[in-house]
């Protein structure tokens, strides 16, 4: 009977131990902890919750596990699956070639539609047509130049003709006093090669005439468009005596308005040697500056008015006296501009 009643304690006392270990508030006085109210949490679905002391510290955050993916390891080879679709650019060690460029094709898409003798002339007038060739006629300076004594003039013209590449130029320029002989006078002829969009290459002769014995130069030189619109020539003359010779020029158009434009300008003249005979020292022989002040009725008629002076210098200034003329000069110009 004892034993009976031993073995029915111990059933009834089970129970009660295994919840004390259960539950992890048990003996905890919930209304006493400040700042927290547990008095709407069921504490009772806790108590049917497993005790798992690895996986419970405080807080249960399995929810929060995040797998790291693993790091390579070295040697390893990497999956690039992820960058399936990239072309990635393969260097070649092969050499380049040299073989020739295929023959230009002799077939005409046009052929196919129409006559093909029709589309031979039509390329062929297109090609004739298509390139540019025309002429013009400048005379850039036609002018009076009042002095003390003998009144005098100038000119400067020039004409070409030829495509956009290669031109035949023909230029003219020299001045005198009225009633007197010329004083000077030269016509160059060159072949102008064009380089670039700025500058021409210039190759031909010249020849003088006026006071003193007359000269036949070879020419070679370049002319062009320098930066800021400045229009600049330079040449070197050799002469059928041997003396040689080298021009330096520069001019630039100052639109005031559109029609009223400032041009000054620049010569240096030099000589490689003494000419005697041509009243021409060596070094620099003589510097012309000059200002006009143009206004344009047209682009093909503009009269102008400025100032032009003119000075000798070293030997041929020199000889210049011994001819009893001033080695410099300078004169007021009145004139007009034209073009064809």
């Amino acid at each position: 009977m004892k034993r009976l009643l031993l073995a029915g304690a111990a059933l009834i006392a089970t129970p009660s131990l295994a919840q004390e270990a259960q539950d992890p508030h048990a003996g905890h006085d919930m209304s006493q902890m400040q700042g927290m109210d547990h008095s709407g949490h069921d504490m009772g679905a806790m108590n049917d919750q497993p005790a798992d002391g690895a996986a419970m510290q405080g807080m249960d955050h399995s929810m929060h596990q995040q797998t790291a993916p693993d790091a390579p390891q070295a040697g390893t080879p990497m999956d690039h699956s992820a960058h399936m679709g990239h072309t990635m650019p393969t260097v070649s060690d092969s050499e380049v070639g040299n073989a020739p460029p295929p023959p230009v094709p002799t077939d005409h898409p046009a052929d196919a539609f129409w006559d093909k003798q029709r589309m031979a002339q039509a390329r062929a007038d297109l090609s004739k047509e298509g390139r540019f060739f025309g002429n013009a006629l400048i005379l850039d300076r036609f002018e009076y130049r009042p002095r003390n004594g003998t009144d005098g003039y100038a000119w400067q013209a020039m004409g070409w003709i030829g495509g956009d590449i290669d031109r035949l130029a023909v230029e003219t320029e020299g001045e005198g006093g009225f009633g007197e002989p010329l004083e000077t006078g030269e016509v160059r002829a060159a072949w102008r090669h064009a380089l670039d969009p700025w500058w021409n290459f210039e190759l031909g002769v010249r020849q003088d005439f006026g006071a003193g014995p007359d000269r036949t130069y070879g020419v070679v030189g370049f002319e062009g468009l320098a930066p800021y619109w400045f229009e600049v020539g330079a040449h070197a003359f050799v002469s059928n005596k041997g003396d040689v010779h080298f021009r330096l020029e520069a001019e630039h158009d100052m639109r005031l308005t559109q029609r009223l434009i400032l041009q000054p300008s620049i010569e240096i003249d030099a000589s490689a040697q003494d000419v005697p005979e041509l009243g021409i020292g060596a070094g620099i022989e003589k510097i012309e500056l000059g200002t006009r002040l143009r206004y344009e009725f047209a682009r093909e008629f503009a009269p102008y008015v400025g100032v032009h002076w003119e000075r000798k210098l070293g030997e041929t200034a020199r000889l210049a006296r011994l001819e009893g003329e001033s080695p410099s000069q300078v004169s007021a110009v009145v004139g007009v501009r034209m073009w064809f």
